[in-house]
This record gives C-alpha cells, sequence and structure tokens, in this order.
C-alpha cells in the first residue's frame, strides 16, 4: 500500500499565538497613544498658566484715602427775608498721603473758601439732587486751586456729604 506523501499537508499553526501578538500590538499602540495625549496636555497647559502668570497684571488699584473735614453752618442768602442755615458736613476722597499732607497744611485757607462759597448759595438752589452735586463739583474746583502762588493743584477725587441740613 502506497500512501501518498506528497499529498500531506503541513500541520496548521494553532491560532493562539497570532491572537496574543495582535492584543499586545493593540494595547502597546493604546499606552503609546494615551502617553502621548498626556504628555501633550500637559505640554500646553504647563505653558499656558506660565503664560497666564507672566503676562503683565493691571496695576493695583492705589488705597482710597478718606479726609473727614469738620461740620460748617453758614447763613444762606434769602429772598424772601427770612434766616435760612446750611448744616454741612463734607469727607474728601483722595488719592495719596501727599494730598492729605498739603489739606492739613492749607485748612484754614480752603475752610475759608467753602465758606466763602457756601454763604453765597439760595436755599432753592441746594434743594434738588443736581443741585447738591453741582456744589459737590463747585467745592471740589475750590479745594483743588492751589494755595500758594504758582503751586500745583491738589488732587481731590470726590466731595461726599455726610451731613446736609437746610432750615
Amino acid at each position: 500500500m502506497a500512501t501518498p506523501t506528497a499529498q500531506q499537508q503541513p500541520a496548521a499553526p494553532s491560532a493562539k499565538p497570532g491572537w496574543i501578538k495582535r492584543l499586545l500590538t493593540i494595547a502597546l499602540i493604546a499606552i503609546v497613544a494615551a502617553l502621548l495625549a498626556g504628555t501633550g496636555t500637559w505640554f500646553f497647559l504647563s505653558h499656558r498658566a506660565a503664560a497666564v502668570h507672566s503676562a503683565p497684571s493691571a496695576p493695583a488699584p492705589k488705597p482710597v484715602r478718606f479726609f473727614p473735614l469738620e461740620p460748617m453752618t453758614v447763613n444762606l442768602l434769602s429772598d424772601d427775608g427770612d434766616t435760612h442755615y446750611l448744616r454741612i458736613g463734607l469727607t474728601l476722597k483722595l488719592d495719596d498721603e501727599a494730598t492729605e499732607a498739603d489739606l492739613t497744611r492749607n485748612m484754614p485757607e480752603i475752610r475759608s473758601r467753602m465758606l466763602l462759597a457756601l454763604s453765597n448759595k439760595h436755599p432753592s438752589e441746594l434743594e434738588t439732587l443736581d443741585g447738591k452735586r453741582a456744589l459737590a463739583t463747585e467745592l471740589a474746583a475750590l479745594i483743588a486751586r492751589p494755595t500758594e502762588p504758582h503751586g500745583k493743584p491738589l488732587h481731590v477725587d470726590d466731595v461726599l456729604f455726610t451731613e446736609f441740613v437746610i432750615q
């Protein structure tokens, strides 16, 4: 009996080693992709954070200083013959110590200017909100005027009313 040897086929390789190679290749590609994504994210975020920290920030706002003035009482002009009084309390909003020192040094002259200006007002001018705002603007201009010839004007950010009574 003759057996055909040429007809014999080689044994089929087992499917297990090919399946493991594919699985390892896919896992390796996934790990490399995850590492690349993590590295890229870290790189871009760290440069963005550095850019935010190194960007020039806005200058810190100067601390606000409030300079209270003693209350003043003045006679107001009257067309009806009655006597009217104004009692006013003011606080000045300043931005530096030098202005505060100048105000303290020149307060008698500044206070005199304000009293003269206030005593030249009519009660009807000061009763409205617009009248009070105009008065605050006028007082700020009076305070800012230099006290010495050729002196520099003072800078007052705002004139705030702390007391305002017309009688």
